[in-house]
């Protein structure tokens, strides 16, 4: 396990370095050109439920996805965060998303207090949109060694009949040979880049 837990690190200030090279510029190029390969899936337009992440600078921008997810009347759920727990809460609109508070990471998120609709006591997903430091071809996804998604994921497996869709998004420079992994990291269904989607 140890040796694992220091490959992800590694592999993590590699990735760091990596994407820290990329100009504001070239990350909302990419960002746009997938934004666009997104909305023609067809498994994120028949998708009512879908999760997403609120972007840092150093991933792919998902204000496009979310604008485009409230313009086509999906509900839509965000994670929020309390120590080593992650769920994800219903966000209602651009207005409401405007409105949240920012973290220490300078990201927007609702806070763990507030009262709102958690995805999983109301119906579960079916469509989740995740971030990763790096992906690999066949679905193995290194996220920021929190381990959030990856307890999330797995209690969602537990309580919903249908395993939701699962989609990584990620720069092209983020897609690696092979990520090292445990026996509680979840695969996505499919990584989408600027340049393909790969199936698992």
């Amino acid at each position: 396990m140890c040796r694992i837990k220091c490959a992800k690190l590694i592999l993590r200030k590699k990735m760091k370095l990596i994407i820290s090279q990329l100009s504001p510029e070239e990350k909302d190029r990419q960002s746009r050109k997938l934004f666009g390969k997104l909305c023609g899936l067809q498994q994120f337009q028949q998708s009512r439920r879908i999760s997403l992440f609120l972007s840092t600078k150093d991933e792919v921008n998902t204000i496009p996805i979310l604008k485009h997810l409230f313009a086509t009347k999906k509900e839509v759920f965000v994670p929020t965060y309390r120590g080593l727990n992650m769920e994800m809460v219903k966000l209602l609109s651009m207005e409401d998303y405007e409105k949240l508070p920012v973290t220490k990471w300078n990201i927007k998120q609702p806070k763990f207090t507030e009262t709102r609709e958690n995805a999983l006591k109301t119906g579960g997903l079916d469509l989740i949109i995740l971030p990763g430091v790096a992906f690999t071809i066949d679905g193995k996804r290194l996220g920021h060694g929190m381990g959030y998604y990856d307890s999330f994921l797995n209690a969602c497996l537990k309580k919903q009949q249908t395993k939701p869709y699962l989609i990584g998004v990620a720069f092209n420079e983020q897609i690696w040979e092979d990520i090292p992994t445990s026996d509680t990291d979840v695969p996505v269904d499919l990584v989408l880049t600027e340049n393909t989607f790969i199936l698992r």
